[in-house]
């Protein structure tokens, strides 16, 4: 949505058609954890599930790989990507064929069947945790989202620490680099043998939704319709979308002004800890204040009293 926003508001009608056919649309978010009504004049927040699996999907094994909530202030000036640590400690609510109980948060996706009802499970734990009510959600598709990347004919990302993958065995050495989308979605997955571990992989899918934008931005889409309707499809197909009832076009609208620039990474306050031989991450000082920030709106003051836990991007 950020995407198209960026493209300006000429011809948005238009975007909106082609892009509404080919996204998919499910409840993704539980009833409790759903604002009743979204005002775009105040702060939104939006929860962004990162997988591998589609709704449909075989279930087993559908933990969500990245887990964002974007909070956007009133005045959508800037808007900040809150990481949430994938192995996060937290009380899972209960859903059908799952009792509920403490487990890591990528968990929920995975008992909550993926999909839309890993997806709901999800936004309803992270609504008890934070103590707030979301304005839509997003599925990404990661595999999908690597056909993005290609056809705004790759990203550039910079490397601050060499890492080697665990999962191609590709070399990433330090200094900035263009990434196809195959590359780069290897690189944003790398936690081990990085010095901050998760948190630095947090911070790197940080600075790849940036990049994406920033791209965007470049490639003067807007004068080239091919590759427009081609970038279109490809987001499109790596969605799946949830705008709690407000129509594509008004939130694309109302988006229009937010730059790329203007984006910052938060870290959720935690850190690392072994509880009966299991790696968790747990919250800082119930998460030094982020969340209650979060319901009252003051993001921007928590961030610029807590440098230690944003990200320049």
């Amino acid at each position: 949505m950020v995407l198209l926003a960026t493209l300006g508001v000429a011809g948005l009608h238009w975007l909106t058609s082609r892009y509404d056919r080919t996204v998919a649309k499910e409840q993704l978010l539980d009833p409790a954890a759903r604002n009743k009504r979204t005002d775009l004049d105040g702060a939104l927040n939006y929860l962004l599930i990162g997988s591998d699996h589609r709704p449909g999907a075989n279930p087993e094994d559908q933990r969500s790989d990245s887990i964002l909530i974007v909070h956007v202030p009133a005045g959508m000036r800037q808007a900040y990507l809150i990481s949430v640590p994938r192995d996060l400690l937290v009380a899972l609510p209960a859903a059908p064929g799952f009792p509920g109980g403490q487990d890591k948060v990528n968990a929920a996706y995975e008992h909550g069947g993926g999909g839309e009802g890993g997806a709901r499970l999800l936004s309803t734990t992270l609504s008890r945790l934070t103590g707030i009510r979301f304005d839509g959600a997003a599925l990404v598709d990661f595999s999908g989202f690597k056909q993005v990347i290609d056809q705004l004919g790759g990203i550039r990302m910079c490397v601050d620490t060499p890492v080697r993958s665990i999962h191609t065995r590709q070399q990433f050495d330090t200094g900035c680099q263009q990434m196809d989308g195959a590359r780069t979605l290897d690189y944003v997955r790398q936690r081990y043998d990085l010095p901050g571990g998760d948190y630095d992989r947090q911070r790197h899918q940080q600075q790849m939704l940036r990049a994406v934008l920033d791209r965007a931005g470049e490639t003067r889409l807007r004068s080239d319709p091919v590759k427009l309707d081609r970038v279109l499809r490809a987001a499109g197909g790596a969605l799946t979308v949830d705008t709690n009832g407000v129509p594509l076009d008004e939130l694309l609208f109302a988006l229009r002004g937010l730059p790329a620039d203007a984006l910052r990474g938060v870290q959720v306050p935690s850190y690392p800890q072994t509880i009966d031989g299991v790696s968790y991450v747990v919250l800082d000082n119930g998460g030094g204040g982020l969340f209650t920030a979060l319901r009252d709106t003051r993001v921007p003051e928590w961030a610029g009293a807590n440098p230690r836990w944003v990200n320049r991007l």
